[in-house]
């Protein structure tokens, strides 16, 4: 069975458990080691079971726990080469970690799961974003893109399960807290995706498998969960409850195929 949960999603951290037979695999992982191990035990994972960890790119509130932990409990790190360059001063001294680098071309596995990397346009040296599959499903995870691209709208197509960006509410942003230079950068092609733009993407995808679907990295300041639900299920003609949301305080519990 294949499954998969949120241990948080927001600017204060982000991390997702990705599970098929034993295999557990960390995509993120953006708390400090203590917090990570509190919240990997509510959802009844213990440390020695998790078989990689993968780092879509080297913001802190996506990679700056994931390397301690990795150097801790000896788990193999996933990531680009870019992404690679740019966590050096994440990475423990005197440590031997065990790096795989990724082409964003070539999907690999990592046990019993299939995953499948793709490019991004985010702001940072090489990231990626990845679909999970255990060969019958597929958990699509989009999260920290300004923007969409037709290879993006082909990879996420047909999903079963996706977890996708809707980090801010354009009224919101422009009226809210945030100074004019921070407000261009999230809201550039190359920051982050808003409601309506997360959901002309979904418009555009094959939707027909869909059985899960999770709005994911809200902004605390510039979005609200009904906002982004409202976006997304009307894409999808769903009641808005359909639509999940990934809290920062504690992720989302676990959802199965």
């Amino acid at each position: 069975m294949m499954r998969f949960a949120s241990l948080g999603s927001g600017s204060a951290g982000n991390c997702m458990v990705v599970q098929n037979a034993s295999t557990n695999v960390l995509l993120d992982c953006g708390f400090g080691v203590k917090e990570t191990l509190l919240r990997l035990q509510k959802l009844e994972i213990a440390p020695e079971q998790i078989s990689g960890i993968l780092v879509t790119h080297e913001h802190d509130d996506h990679a700056k726990g994931a390397f301690k932990l990795a150097a801790k409990f000896n788990i193999p790190v996933w990531l680009s080469h870019g992404t690679l360059k740019m966590c050096e001063r994440y990475i423990p001294e005197n440590t031997e970690l065990k790096f795989q680098l990724i082409d964003t071309q070539n999907r690999f596995n990592i046990d019993a799961l299939e995953i499948t990397p793709y490019p991004v346009p985010h702001d940072a040296r090489e990231p990626t974003q990845f679909t999970f599959s255990d060969g019958q499903y597929k958990l699509g995870v989009l999260t920290d893109a300004g923007s969409s691209t037709q290879h993006i709208e082909l990879v996420l197509s047909a999903c079963d399960a996706l977890v996708l960006e809707c980090n801010h509410d354009l009224n919101m942003l422009e009226n809210g807290p945030y100074a004019w230079s921070l407000k261009q950068r999230v809201g550039s092609r190359f920051g982050h995706l808003d409601n309506l733009s997360a959901a002309a993407l979904l418009a555009k995808l094959d939707n027909s498998k869909l059985k899960h679907i999770i709005a994911a990295h809200l902004s605390a300041k510039n979005n609200t969960p009904s906002l982004a639900q409202q976006a997304l299920s009307t894409v999808l003609n769903c009641t808005q409850d359909w639509v999940g949301i990934a809290a920062q305080a504690d992720g989302f519990t676990w959802r199965s195929f």
